[in-house]
Formats: structure tokens, C-alpha cells, sequence
């Protein structure tokens, strides 16, 4: 029975987590399947100048260490299934169309991986881009599927391939949407997200919520093409 002189006893709330304590990602291995193409490379390349160490995938290894080698920053190359094995977390940035193919035959070594699905579903026709509704509901969602065995995340849906490959921009200022199912996962890509200079992540959800952050994209090609730019995403009062 609780009385006026023992309500004090009460055990008390343990303070709320504060959003921007993420931890310390500076150790973990980053690798990047579809490391070849213009968005990989891009991510390859910023978070190798962060200090991160990166291996990028490709269907052939010779041609992700050419790549490696253009890189510099010690980023290294390796075929899709050496990349994933090797790697602690692991960007996914391959073609939409070879997506599911690609997961498929890397399950094996993508169990107990963190996996950060960046892949947006697009058609494109005479009136542009269009967002594509995969059967999954997302291409994340998708990966989810495919890989029972992995903690899929999504991020890095926004950004510029051509800023991430400039090595004239110094600072790359746009927000970084994460969604997934646990808080640790969220955060682990929220901080990856902030080695690269001028970028923020910013959670948005769980994976249902992929799907419309995917699809922005073809919106934010209308605007570069109106307005000639490289336009990505801020978050505004947090």
C-alpha cells in the first residue's frame, strides 16, 4: 500500500536518451556492394576521407580494386561476397534491377551483418522519374526479406552522387533519413552518417516508412533538372 510518506520511494524514471548521443563508429568496417557505380564510389570515397576504413564490392574483384586504387584514402577492393564477409556494417548500392539478385546470393554472408539499404526504386519515362512500388513495399523492405538473418537498415537515399565524388567540396550539407527496427541499429547509421563533413542523420521511422523516403527521390530529380543543382534534404527544429 503506498502512503504519502512512501511515494517518495518510488523507483524513478531513468532520464530520457538524448537523440544525438550515438556511438563511436571510427572502428568498424564499412563495405560498400555496388562500389563500382557512381553512388558507391561516392560513399566509398567520403567516409575512406573520414578516416573510416572501407572496402568496396563489385560482381568482379579486379574491377572494385581499380576502383580501390582511383579512390586512395586506403579504400580497398574485393568481389561482392569477400566485401560483405570482411565487412562490419554494408552499404548496399546497387542498380535496382539487379537488387534482389544481389542479396539473394549473398545471404550467407550477410547473416549478423548491419545492412543499409540505399537503393530507390525508379522508372524513368519522356515526363522523368517515378517511384516504383516493389512487391515488398520498398527496397528495403525487400532487403529485409531476403535476408532473414541480417539487421537491415535504410539511408543515404538523398545524396548527390556528383558532390560525394567532388573532391572540391569539402562539405556535403544535407540530412541523412535512417529508418529500421531498433534503436541501436538506427544509431550506429546516424553516426556513420556524421563522420562525413557537413551531413546529419536524422531518424525516420521504421523500415515500413521506406518507401516514401525512397520515392523522394524522383522528386528530387525534377528539382536538380528545373534548377540545375544537386538538391538533398533538411530537417528543420531538431
Amino acid at each position: 500500500m503506498t502512503t504519502p510518506d512512501s511515494a517518495g520511494d518510488a523507483p524513478k524514471k531513468a532520464p530520457a536518451k538524448d537523440p544525438w548521443d550515438l556511438p563511436d563508429v571510427s572502428s568498424l568496417v564499412v563495405g560498400v556492394l555496388g562500389g563500382t557505380g557512381d553512388q558507391g564510389r561516392g560513399l566509398a570515397y567520403r567516409l575512406a576521407q573520414a578516416g573510416q576504413r572501407v572496402i568496396i564490392g563489385s560482381r568482379a574483384a579486379e574491377r572494385a580494386q581499380a576502383a580501390a586504387a582511383e579512390l586512395g584514402h586506403g579504400v580497398e577492393g574485393a568481389d561482392n561476397a569477400e566485401c560483405a564477409r570482411r565487412s562490419d556494417i554494408v552499404i548496399v548500392a546497387v542498380p535496382w534491377d539487379g537488387h534482389a539478385k544481389t542479396l539473394e546470393g549473398l545471404r550467407e554472408e550477410l547473416a549478423g551483418k548491419l545492412v543499409v539499404d540505399c537503393v530507390n526504386p525508379l522508372g524513368f519515362d519522356k515526363k522523368g522519374a517515378y517511384a516504383l512500388t516493389p512487391e515488398e513495399g520498398s527496397a528495403a523492405e525487400q532487403a529485409a526479406a531476403l535476408l532473414p538473418d541480417s539487421r537491415v537498415t535504410a539511408a543515404f537515399h538523398h545524396l548527390s552522387a556528383v558532390l560525394l565524388q567532388d573532391p572540391e567540396v569539402a562539405s556535403i550539407d544535407t540530412d541523412v533519413m535512417v529508418l529500421g527496427e531498433s534503436r541501436a541499429e538506427t544509431d550506429l547509421v546516424q553516426a556513420l552518417a556524421g563522420r562525413i563533413p557537413g551531413m546529419r542523420g536524422v531518424f525516420a521511422g521504421r523500415l515500413r516508412n521506406a518507401h516514401q523516403v525512397e520515392s523522394l527521390v524522383a522528386n528530387l530529380i525534377s528539382v536538380n533538372r528545373r534548377y540545375k543543382a544537386h538538391a538533398g534534404v533538411r530537417v528543420t527544429d531538431i
